[in-house]
């Protein structure tokens, strides 16, 4: 197994700053934002130092009722490889739903959601692993993650899921233990019951980080300072084992470099806390290495059919505003479409920033406003302008300088050929197009 040591998420907002930390051993940066033909300068330099860099993809989708695809798996294989890493890292998560297993739209989350721990969605789980193990040319870790919801009639704790998944598939596991504490606040679930039934011997490192919590629901921000608890959770995982590896996450609202350091540190004692309590030898051996070449269990197909209908059902009511399915929490599923679209006004504005320029304090409520009844038809760049011809073929947005603004750099942006009238028309006013306004 290999040790990382201290580590922090690269960011191209912090690069200056991480490259002259000290007592960095590693970097991980997410794997989407890296392209392999044209590495960023800051990577390519702390991999001269002999700084070990890990790509973090989010967009996999392992947790799905879908198999991998395949042009994913190569787009994370190739930064792998280009990056030189021991091991790649992605979620135990879903990220869309529907399509042919479901005979309806594909629907995109723009956000990891939590998978059902019921047997259906670990054979499910095991055979996509499988899938991505095969395609990759190094190591697979997943992460659990933090989750606002619930879902009705689970068969497993986190622990035993988790368990089950190492167990059958022989894959890593990437514990975060800042999502174990959102899910003490969020599911009241105990961390230290979770990292009881984990295969502590399968961990490949540990995430921590920060967050907030409001109404009683705590946020899984990466924004905020790393918590006390949070901290505590890695203490008791850090008495049990030691960890290969522990890395800082952090994705906006980057403080100083002085403070960075500061929260290393707090997770360096962490650990070293956690060090002093544990036994002498640690009591579970290595992972014996073993045949994880089983094919799926029989009804495979059915299981993902299941599984399929119940993440569109789901993801649907979050981000299209059906009916929330039998048995979930309606006001959570509340809270977790809120957060959905509060994270798509948050990611168009850094794609799109002329949209908040020009709609000033309007921007946010507006946006949210649309993204809880338009589900996302591509990326973030699809959702800018989805975004903007909704206000502009709407009645709210009046006629004046953000009017203007707005169509002007819809139409710069929309391409080279012009949208049919149709489209084009506001309704209740014939003949009067966006173009022509």
């Amino acid at each position: 197994m290999t040790r990382l040591g201290t580590g922090i998420g690269w960011r191209p907002e912090i690069a200056d700053a991480v490259e002259r930390m000290p007592g960095i051993d590693w970097v991980e940066a997410v794997a989407e934002n890296v392209c392999p033909g044209h590495l960023p300068d800051s990577l390519l330099r702390l991999r001269e130092r002999g700084v070990t860099v890990v790509p973090h993809g989010v967009s996999l989708g392992l947790g799905g009722a879908d198999r991998p695809d395949e042009g994913r798996l190569t787009a994370l294989a190739e930064r792998a490889e280009a990056l030189g890493s021991p091991l790649v890292t992605e979620h135990i998560a879903f990220v869309r739903a529907g399509g042919p297993l479901t005979a309806s739209p594909r629907l995109e989350a723009g956000h990891l959601l939590p998978v059902p721990r019921t047997r259906d969605a670990l054979d499910v789980l095991c055979e996509n692993v499988r899938i991505a193990q095969e395609a990759l040319p190094v190591p697979l870790a997943v992460e659990n993650i933090a989750a606002l919801i619930s879902w009705p009639g689970e068969e497993m704790t986190e622990g035993q899921f988790l368990y089950d998944l190492a167990d059958r598939t022989g894959v890593r596991l990437l514990i975060d233990v800042a999502n174990l504490h959102t899910n003490h606040v969020n599911r009241g679930e105990d961390p230290a019951e979770a990292l009881a039934e984990l295969p502590l011997e399968a961990i490949a490192y540990v995430h921590v980080a920060g967050g907030f919590e409001r109404d009683g629901v705590w946020h899984d921000s990466h924004a905020h300072p790393v918590p006390r608890p949070v901290l505590d959770i890695l203490t008791d995982l850090a008495s049990r084992v030691s960890p290969p590896g522990v890395l800082l996450e952090r994705d906006e609202n980057f403080p100083e470099p002085a403070e960075l350091e500061g929260e290393l540190s707090a997770i360096r004692e962490a650990v070293e806390r956690g060090a002093r309590t544990r036994p002498q030898a640690e009591s579970r051996p290595e992972r014996q290495a073993q045949d994880h070449t089983a094919p799926a269990p029989p009804g495979g197909e059915a299981a993902r059919q299941r599984l399929a209908l119940a993440q569109a059902a789901l993801l649907s009511s979050l981000v299209a505003g059906t009916p929330v399915p039998e048995g979930f929490d309606r006001v959570r599923l509340g809270v977790q479409s809120r957060a959905l679209a509060a994270k798509r006004a948050d990611v168009v504005a850094k794609v799109a920033p002329e949209l908040p320029s020009i709609l000033g304090t309007e921007y946010r409520s507006a946006f949210v406003g649309y993204a809880q009844r338009h589900p996302m038809r591509g990326g973030y760049r699809q959702d800018a302008l989805d975004f903007a011809e909704s206000l502009l073929l709407g009645e709210k947005l009046t006629e004046g300088r953000a009017r203007r603004e707005l169509r002007r750099w819809w139409l710069d942006r929309s391409g080279p050929a012009p949208r049919p009238l149709s489209r084009l028309a506001r309704v209740g006013q014939v003949g009067r197009s966006l173009i022509g306004r």
